[in-house]
């Protein structure tokens, strides 16, 4: 039995017994599915905004972890969730490359609904203060010599090396690719030499800048950094094209209602306008970079699309 509720002259919608009028969302705690493990950027991030996030919308906001597999456990477990607003997930740039990399996938894009951009943090290229580049044409040399030079990451398909190909592909260079297990580790042998350069997030990498313990050539990103205001990025170090971010979002099950996912969208909207929440962010390194749904899908799209190059120029795949 279907009965129609009018709330006012601008407010009509129809409901079936045991659904909940979407004007009247959120009516209980709306679960935040993160897809990676407690203690990381990504966790940092939810934890960060989840208690602003509540007071948005009324309702409080529970974390929830579900790490693993670069982000399919938590990304499979909200595809299958009740496209109701009261599960809905954020994820990083994982989100957008494992469509790149991956041919076998139990999700899709399609299964989510955009709701906002939260942040995006630049790659920066950093080398071992000891290894004698001094700037961007210093690594090119390096990257086009007989015995081309190598980078460190924290695993094959993993942010930093999708960014050392893009600058491969880019600068026209054919740097070595060394595979760590973890960001961690690959930066610790940056710093002690073993290997001369990483494309690092500037989250993880900055408190190693400012320690002397690593070497800012330039920045990924499309601007210079506020925390690096005098470094330059790459594209104007003389790399054309290039922009390489680790950027966090919120996605939410497919058919949610629209008004659902508007509601959402506004209330992260108010939270990163809130200034501390801003400057803690961006202490991080972080770009303020709330979305509309409609901005969020489209770049989206485009890091797909890039990545997607890039992995088939490099022969990347995960499967």
């Amino acid at each position: 039995m279907t009965y129609e509720i009018i709330h006012n002259a601008t407010c009509r919608h129809h409901i079936v017994f045991g659904q909940c009028c979407p004007c009247s969302y959120p009516e209980k705690p709306v679960t935040m599915v993160v897809t990676y493990p407690p203690g990381g950027t990504v966790d940092a991030v939810a934890r960060l905004i989840g208690p602003s996030l509540s007071k948005a919308l009324g309702q409080t906001v529970i974390i929830e972890n579900k790490g693993g597999a670069g982000g399919m456990i938590g990304g499979a477990y909200v595809a299958r969730a009740k496209p109701d607003g009261y599960t809905i997930m954020l994820d990083a740039s994982n989100f957008a490359q494992n469509f790149a990399l991956r041919q076998k996938m139990s999700f899709s894009a399609a299964d989510f609904e955009p709701v906002s951009l939260l942040l995006k943090v630049p790659n920066v290229l950093v080398v071992n203060p000891q290894s004698g580049y001094q700037n961007v044409a210093d690594v090119i040399k390096a990257g086009q010599s007989a015995q081309p030079a190598h980078f460190a990451s924290a695993g094959p398909g993993s942010a930093q090396h999708l960014a050392g190909e893009l600058f491969n592909l880019k600068a026209k260079t054919h740097l070595s690719h060394v595979a760590y297990k973890g960001g961690g580790p690959a930066m610790t042998d940056v710093m002690g030499g073993q290997v001369p350069i990483m494309f690092a997030s500037l989250g993880s990498s900055w408190p190693h800048i400012k320690a002397g313990k690593l070497k800012v050539l330039a920045t990924g990103g499309d601007t210079s950094s506020a925390l690096l205001p005098n470094i330059p990025t790459l594209e104007k170090s003389g790399v054309p094209d290039f922009s390489s971010y680790e950027w966090n979002a919120v996605f939410a099950p497919k058919d949610t209602p629209a008004d659902v996912i508007q509601t959402l969208s506004t209330a992260i909207t108010k939270v990163l306008k809130d200034p501390d929440i801003a400057s803690r962010l961006q202490a991080l390194g972080a770009d303020i970079e709330a979305s509309t749904p409609q901005a969020l899908q489209a770049f989206v799209d485009a890091e797909e699309t890039k990545w997607r190059t890039v992995a088939k120029q490099a022969h990347i795949t995960l499967d």
